[in-house]
């Protein structure tokens, strides 16, 4: 282990010496980073000016922080300067992360500055005072090849006549210092950083870049958590540098090169808090094979959640057909799951990639847009009438031609369906699917799917379960059509949402949308049963509900909508992070619930347990202040702070005991959950 130890702490010194004698003369002389050393403004006796090592590298280079992580080395600067002059320490944008062979490095990879302050002596003549000198030994490198480089730079500050614009740029790049001191303690395995910082302030990805050398492990994922207004950070030590009695560095906002300056002392850090986004999402919820294990038992219990019942007739169909054949059986099986697993990784991958892009987006996301509601709308609708004998579809029929495009079909719609809400198990794997590695979410993403199908993969394998299931016959013709119940009745509910997200004439132009997309399937079927081609009334009917569609929808739409809400039995306040505070501070119990309108376990749930006398009753009684967060249209402040509690969607469900911290709640409400709450205090 001491060997071990001493091998990672001489790390960087032998990558720099490898580097100095496995490049090419030809390379230790070029020039792969330009350097210019300049003036902010001209330079007066008795005063300080800033001066900017400005460096901008080739492409496909980068040069390297003060602390350049586990390889490279820092800059060293050797000034020539007049006598008394003197110059500052050097200041150094947020740096970037760049992981190579499994080491961090601290890098830019684009032009960037380093600001000296110089100070010049009230004696100094400025004008007739010798040029500055300066030699900046560094390393500049590739993703494959380091070069030393020496830069012997001069400044005469007696022809600077202006001031240089572009200093307003760098010095806007360059981390302010925090205005309050930081606690840090050191464990054994661990170092733990209280920053004071606003709760108010959203933060992206943080991550900490620490001014002292091999302290902690640079490439192993730094966990956060909010304690009111301070900021806990937690990084895993290297265990080779002695205790420090004062650390300082940058702590990066994860938003795009912002950041704050800190110091730090020893003293307490808080062990509470919640957990942000950005953090070790693993050491917060678990190992990775725990959390695809919750995100698989959460798509299976998904199958029976209300959420998905809209659904349940196409998969009934499916159980139907899977008794055929073992060769169909097992085929649809696999196309089933094959378009459930592509649903989900898709709507997966595409919330992975507008959280990346900085938008505040949540699991069900789609829901939240008017135009995709509109577009299941119609769907529903199409296959409401489908199941009804109004026309036939190869794709989306389950009594007639079938087979495998008609599994992986429903597959997709039964995935792109389900997703409203999220069940039991699921909420922490799809929570810290959010906060891992893109391809570890992915991972979770792909478990959840394949929980979702694996009903239908078994039926499609085990033959002794297939036989449990009614043979195909007549019957089937029936329940199709009794079928076309729910689905129309999935319909209407999408339609009352769209009311809820757009107002009346919204509502009532998405419905002719509906109507002529009906009057169109049914001439189809009329085509159909007579011989003829039924192309032409389904294009037609798609041509014009998608122009009207297009055309008179958006003006239709109304942004205030949301404001006509039914009557509510518990008066609820809306939640905001500060309503929330003050509510807490009150002394009394608080429950908050974020809900949505496309959400039917909320919808079940509100009924059941919270919009109820009994349950007012309780709260009354014992002062609790309820606060209701809707999530029906996109709202970023939520979308934080449900990823801010493990969560990436709704329902979430939080109890405040008075003076208390957050208790989450099963996302299945008993009707005496509440009312027990309330009377225990």
């Amino acid at each position: 282990m001491l060997r071990a130890r001493r091998l990672r702490a001489v790390l960087p010194f032998l990558f720099a010496l490898v580097a100095l004698f496995a490049a090419p003369t030809a390379l230790a002389q070029s020039n792969h980073m330009k350097a210019e050393l300049l003036a902010e403004q001209p330079a007066k006796a008795g005063e300080t000016v800033t001066l900017a090592l400005h460096f901008t590298p080739e492409k496909g280079w980068h040069g390297y922080w003060l602390n350049p992580g586990d390889a490279g080395y820092g800059m060293d600067l050797k000034w020539t300067l007049p006598e008394g002059w003197q110059v500052g320490t050097p200041e150094y944008p947020v740096p970037q992360q760049l992981v190579i062979g499994g080491l961090m490095n601290h890098v830019y990879e684009s032009d960037y500055a380093v600001l000296i302050p110089l100070t010049i002596p009230a004696s100094a003549a400025v004008g007739n005072a010798a040029p500055l000198g300066l030699t900046a030994d560094m390393l500049v490198c590739t993703d494959q090849i380091c070069v030393p480089e020496k830069k012997e730079l001069s400044l005469d500050l007696s022809g600077v006549s202006a001031r240089d614009a572009r200093f307003d740029g760098w010095r806007a790049a360059i981390p302010a210092m925090l205005d309050q001191q930081a606690k840090f303690e050191l464990k054994a395995d661990k170092l733990r950083i209280a920053i004071p910082l606003p709760a108010s302030l959203a933060l992206g990805t943080p991550h900490v870049f620490l001014d002292e050398t091999q302290l902690i492990d640079y490439a192993a994922p730094q966990s956060f958590r909010r304690d009111g207004d301070t900021l806990v950070a937690e990084i895993a030590r290297k265990g080779i540098a002695e205790d420090p009695a004062t650390i300082a560095g940058i702590l990066d906002f994860g938003d795009g090169g912002q950041g704050i300056r800190f110091a730090a002392v020893t003293g307490p850090v808080p062990t509470g808090g919640t957990p942000i986004a950005g953090g070790d999402a693993s050491g917060q919820f678990g190992s990775l094979w725990w959390l695809i294990g919750l995100a698989l038992l959460g798509g299976l219990i998904l199958n029976v959640m209300p959420c998905v019942f809209p659904v349940l007739s196409l998969k009934a169909m499916s159980l139907a057909r899977a008794g055929e054949s073992e060769a169909d059986a097992r085929s649809e099986g696999l196309a089933y799951t094959a378009g459930v697993m592509a649903a989900t990784l898709a709507l997966g991958g595409l919330l992975l990639a507008l959280r990346a892009a900085g938008s505040q987006v949540g699991w069900a996301f789609q829901l939240q847009e008017p135009g995709v509601v509109v577009a299941l709308l119609v769907l529903a609708t199409a296959i409401t009438a489908n199941f009804a004998g109004l026309f036939e579809l190869p794709s989306l029929s389950f009594t007639q031609t079938g087979g495998k495009s008609s599994a992986f079909a429903t597959g997709l719609l039964a995935s792109f369906v389900a997703t409203p809400c999220t069940g039991p198990f699921m909420a922490a794997a799809m929570g810290a699917a959010l906060l891992l590695p893109w391809w570890q979410g992915l991972i979770l993403f792909a478990a959840l799917g394949l929980g979702l199908a694996l009903p239908f993969l078994l039926l499609g394998w085990v033959p002794a379960l297939r036989h449990l299931l009614p043979k195909p016959g007549k019957w089937m013709d029936t329940f199709r059509k009794i079928m076309a119940v729910p689905m129309g009745l999935t319909a209407l509910a999408l339609l009352w949402l769209c009311w809820r997200l757009g107002g009346d004439t919204f509502a009532i132009g998405v419905a002719a949308v509906a109507a002529i997309v009906l009057v169109g399937v049914w001439f189809t079927g009329r085509s159909q049963h007579s011989g003829h081609k039924a192309w032409v009334p389904v294009v037609a009917s798609l041509v014009v509900a998608t122009g009207f569609g297009f055309l008179l929808l958006p003006r239709l739409y109304s942004e205030t909508a949301l404001a006509d809400t039914v009557d509510e039995v518990i008066a609820a306040k809306p939640f905001s992070e500060a309503a929330l505070a003050e509510a807490r501070a009150s002394g009394k119990p608080v429950f908050v619930w974020f809900t949505a309108d496309w959400c039917l376990t909320c919808k079940v749930n509100e009924g059941v347990a919270i919009e109820r006398e009994a349950t007012k009753a309780a709260f009354d009684k014992a002062g609790v202040v309820p606060m209701v967060g809707d999530w029906t249209r996109r709202d970023p402040a939520i979308t934080r702070f449900l990823t801010a509690n493990g969560a990436a969607g709704v329902p979430l469900y939080l109890w405040y005991s008075a003076g208390g911290e957050a208790q989450q709640l099963p996302q299945v409400l008993t009707p005496d959950t509440l009312v027990d709450l309330a009377n225990t205090g």
